[in-house]
């Protein structure tokens, strides 16, 4: 067999691939894969092309240079690689196509469920603004009935809710602490004394960007105040620098603010409780059919009040900052504030009463009637005294609450917006647009006295630490910082 008839052979068997160890039957001339044909012989001991008997002493090995495959005939010329380069850009140009077909029907899709979006907005919209219309007619109803309960004018409750059993063990926990230390607590050393009082001059002026604000808070410590309204922004002023250290951006007019745990707690005109860290909303809670004008927090510190114009109060589990009680009354809210024991919430409302409510049912359990809109309240830290003040009046009003009546009427002689007292019970500070005033009252001699009055316009004020400093909070939105001048 010649060399030329083998390699065809080889070729055309093997379909163009060289065998990696050639060989060739003597019995019928045919080239195999060694390792394919032994395989082969030890199953059948013959031939697999002309069945003849064969054994592994019959094949011969061929020595041969190893066949390369040669290269597909279409990638050889010039036309074929240029048939291959337009078969590649004809399926780039189809791809291309069906990814613009597809970025067509996402954008239809797209804008489908962009109208959708907006659809649902409008319709939240509505049905939120008839919830709250019918939480203000609900609140507007009046309860009818027959006999002097329904002729003499008194506040009643339209709607209470207790507090959970959890909130409530602890509101009776902090009462029965509070309650059984109050009277044995002694005035703490280097505090305020009505001395120090008479000397006391504005140390620190800081001059903000609130014209006209009303709202004003200060920390514990009394390094930093929250300063806000009528507005919808609120700073933090560091007193000691002057500077101003956070902003807050509330979501709608501020009415109100204080601390919490170095937080911020600002309510606003949209019925809203908002809660800033560091400058950031971490939480926001809202029950009020409309504005929430005034804010306080329980002496436990997890339990907050707001009051509001759609005559209710609501309390808040600062824990999980949702609403656990909501008290309905007969009357606009304008203002409240908890009892140093926490125990009671009393309430100002716009038709000059003063309601005083249990905190745990909800319950009315006193009634105080004023001369016009109360616009401030204020507990004494000796626990029996109230001190009020009426929208536009010169006058102070000190209730007794083991009598349930008016005991003391201090008149300034200039309009009183703002009344706070120290934590003593023996100073009430008392601002307005025509002055500053300091009233003491000593317990020795059950007597009341004035040692400090200065001509300082103010819309709020706040005790600094150890009533050694009384910050300011001018009309014009000027913070002055009174201390004992040397």
């Amino acid at each position: 067999m010649s060399s030329q008839k083998l390699l065809d052979d080889w070729i055309k068997r093997i379909s163009g691939e060289a065998p990696q160890v050639p060989v060739a039957s003597r019995k019928s001339g045919n080239v195999f894969e060694k390792r394919l044909i032994e395989a082969y012989i030890s199953e059948h001991g013959t031939d697999p092309v002309n069945g003849e008997e064969l054994s592994v002493d019959d094949l011969v090995e061929l020595k041969t240079a190893r066949i390369v495959r040669p290269r597909p005939p279409t990638h050889t010329s010039i036309p074929s690689l240029l048939a291959v380069f337009q078969n590649e850009w004809d399926a780039i140009v189809l791809e291309t196509y069906q990814l613009k077909q597809q970025l067509a029907q996402t954008r239809q899709e797209l804008s489908t469920a962009l109208y959708q979006h907006d659809a649902a907005v409008r319709v939240i919209a509505r049905v939120t603004k008839e919830r709250d219309e019918a939480r203000a007619a609900l609140s507007q109803l009046s309860i009818s009935g027959g006999g002097a309960a329904a002729s003499n004018g008194d506040a009643m409750q339209v709607d209470g809710q207790a507090l959970p059993n959890a909130i409530a063990s602890k509101v009776d926990a902090v009462q029965q602490k509070l309650s059984t230390t109050r009277r044995k607590r002694a005035v703490p050393e280097d505090w305020a004394t009505p001395e120090s009082l008479q000397n006391f001059g504005v140390a620190t002026s800081i001059e903000t960007t609130h014209r006209s604000a009303k709202t004003l808070a200060v920390s514990s410590n009394g390094d930093s105040a929250i300063v806000a309204g009528p507005k919808d922004s609120a700073d933090i002023y560091n007193l000691a620098t002057q500077e101003v250290t956070q902003a807050a951006k509330a979501n709608g007019t501020i009415t109100d603010s204080l601390w919490w745990s170095g937080r911020q707690v600002i309510s606003n005109s949209t019925g809203g409780v908002q809660v800033f860290e560091d400058g950031v909303q971490v939480a926001e809670m809202r029950a009020h059919a409309g504005p929430a004008v005034a804010i306080d927090l329980h002496p436990c510190g997890d339990l907050l009040g707001s009051v509001g114009i759609d005559k209710s109060y609501v309390l808040y589990d600062l824990t999980s900052f949702k609403a656990v009680s909501q008290v309905r009354t007969d009357s606009e809210l304008t203002t409240g504030k908890f009892h140093p024991d926490g125990h009671l919430f009393a309430v100002g409302t716009s038709s000059g009463q003063i309601q005083v409510f249990d905190v745990k049912t909800g319950a009315n359990m006193a009634s105080f009637a004023g001369s016009g809109s109360v616009q401030a309240l204020a507990f004494s830290e000796n626990g029996t005294w109230l001190a009020s003040v009426v929208q536009g009046q010169s006058t102070v009003s000190i209730w007794d609450l083991r009598k349930s009546s008016e005991i003391k009427v201090h008149d300034i002689g200039n309009v009183v917006s703002s009344v706070v007292w120290d934590y003593t019970g023996q100073f009430l500070a008392a601002a307005g647009p025509g002055s500053v005033t300091i009233l003491h009252y000593a317990k020795s001699s059950k007597s009341w006295s004035e040692p400090f009055r200065k001509a300082i316009p103010a819309s709020a004020v706040q005790w600094g630490s150890q009533a050694q400093s009384l910050v300011v909070l001018g009309i014009d939105g000027t913070v002055s910082v009174l201390e004992e001048e040397e």
